[in-house]
């Protein structure tokens, strides 16, 4: 998946001359903290709402403030990991996109951003959760495929995490069964550690938001 594939099609963009009221309303209206200006097809940078709130006249131009604009980008043809980099970064809430020529296409919102990464990960797939807890160097995804589909089951998704400075990886699988008990005893045949595993519920729902949220957060690409 692209950067340009993911681009907003309502987002607007600024101009110098639009005021800071104005940019806090559409703020308000999409539900975002930043909007980038842009002069003609030129990107300048993001404005966020703090920026706004301390501006003494919020209700002249744009451009008749003092900015400190801060211009984060991916190009059109990046992958769409590499947004979701500077947006958890940078805690931005849009990411701006350009084209080779450095020309302005649009942005690509968090929502949106979390919501393709949240299909990417079967979120809503009706399954169980496994967490493994195992050292960098433990780590095989083909034994552990193995272990899964040898119990007549398949992986949805999974993902790493991992805290910094450390050797040990948490491993989180979103398997196509509800009932985990044999894909769980074979594991524990094979020495890995069992750090929970959860049934398809509310409760289960939650929790792997929460566990694909703190992904989002400390992802490393």
């Amino acid at each position: 998946m692209l950067a340009k594939e993911l681009i907003s099609d309502v987002i607007p963009a600024l101009k110098t001359s639009d005021t800071g009221v104005k940019a806090l309303y559409w703020m308000d209206i999409f539900r975002i903290s930043h909007l980038p200006i842009v002069n003609n097809t030129e990107f300048l940078g993001l404005i966020s709402d703090t920026d706004i709130y301390n501006m003494n006249s919020p209700d002249e131009p744009i451009g008749n403030h003092d900015l400190s604009l801060f211009s984060p980008y991916v190009e059109e043809n990046q992958h769409i990991y590499e947004a979701i980099e500077l947006v958890s970064k940078l805690q931005l809430s849009v990411i701006p996109v350009i084209d080779q020529t450095k020309n302005y296409l649009g942005v690509i919102t968090s929502q949106r951003l979390m919501q393709y990464m949240g299909d990417l990960h079967a979120i809503n797939n009706p399954g169980g959760i496994i967490l493994l807890d195992l050292n960098a160097n433990d780590y095989s995804l083909t034994q552990i495929a193995q272990i899964v589909e040898g119990n007549d089951a398949k992986i949805l998704s999974m993902y790493i995490t991992s805290p910094p400075d450390s050797l040990k990886l948490e491993l989180t699988l979103k398997i196509n069964r509800i009932d985990l008990s044999s894909i769980i005893q074979t594991f524990v045949r094979f020495d890995y550690t069992i750090k929970a595993s959860f049934m398809e519920d509310q409760e289960m729902d939650s929790i792997y938001s929460n566990r694909f949220e703190h992904f989002m957060h400390f992802l490393n690409i």
